[in-house]
This record gives C-alpha cells, structure tokens and sequence, in this order.
C-alpha cells in the first residue's frame, strides 16, 4: 500500500489509545508499553509497504504491537509485584473500588501469557475471535474456548 505520513498519522491516531491500553494490559509498566508501542508504530511505518489494504491496518499494528509485547515479556521474565501492576490502571477513587480494581488485576495476572493476550485484545482492542485468530494464527474456535476458560479463571478468583 501506498502511503505517506499524513496518511499513515491518521490511521495511527485512530488506534493509538486502544494500542496503548493493550500494551499497557500485558507489559504492566507506562514506559515500557510507551516504548512497545513507539517501536511497533516504527516497525508499521517501515514496513507500510507491505499493508495491502488500510481497513486493516488496526489488525496489523495489532499484529505487530502483539509481537512486540511478547518479546519484551519474554526477555524480562514473568515477575511482577502487585506494586507495580498498580500503576497499569488509574486507581478509582473509593476504598471499595480500589478493592476490586487490586481484585480484577490479580484474577488477570494467573491467566496464562496467551489467556491475557486473547482477552486483552477482546476488551481493549474489541476484536472478534476470527479477529484474534488471524492475529495470533490460532483457529477461531480456539480463541472463543480460551477466552471462554480465561474469564472462567479470573470469575473464580473475583469470587
């Protein structure tokens, strides 16, 4: 596809919340997830040739921020203390809130790296389980009975 920045900024724009949130969701840290998403907007940018069709661009930056998070989640290891993963969601104001916002945030973090990918981009990105499928090169079926026993694990532990 052919594109030139104005073009490719537009598009960024429209996404660039959603990108964030999901890198935010699985990195657990704002400059981390703010570096994840710069080098996946780099990578998109240089490889904007490859795009076919700018209706899926959302999709492939996705696909590439994705990519990214793993990476980074890979080279770091899984540790990560409940003081950190607080600064991943803004703190709601009330005791009881604050309760089920910590609550919410551990039933998240015994899901497995795929289990938080697959229900990250279902809520943050809103996609489709054909969407993620493609994305993560997994059978629709398959991420609908993930996502399904994902929510199933963290409705056990808000329990």
């Amino acid at each position: 596809m052919k594109c030139d920045a104005d073009t490719f900024a537009r598009m960024y724009e429209a996404v660039y919340q959603d990108l964030y949130r999901f890198a935010l969701c699985l990195l657990r840290d704002r400059h981390e997830a703010e570096d994840a998403v710069g080098e996946s907007v780099l990578a998109a940018y240089e490889n904007i040739r490859k795009l076919r069709d700018e209706k899926a661009f959302k999709n492939w930056i996705f696909t590439i921020l994705a990519n990214v998070c793993r990476k980074r989640l890979r080279k770091r290891g899984r540790e990560l203390s409940l003081d950190q993963a607080d600064t991943f969601f803004n703190v709601p104001a009330s005791q009881e809130d604050q309760g089920l916002a910590i609550d919410v945030k551990r039933a998240f973090f015994i899901l497995s790296e795929e289990e938080q990918m697959i229900v990250a981009l279902s809520v943050f990105g809103g996609y489709t389980s054909r969407e993620i499928g493609k994305m993560l090169k997994v059978n629709e079926n398959t991420v609908r009975s993930k996502r399904s026993r994902a929510l199933e694990k963290m409705e056990c532990v808000l329990e």
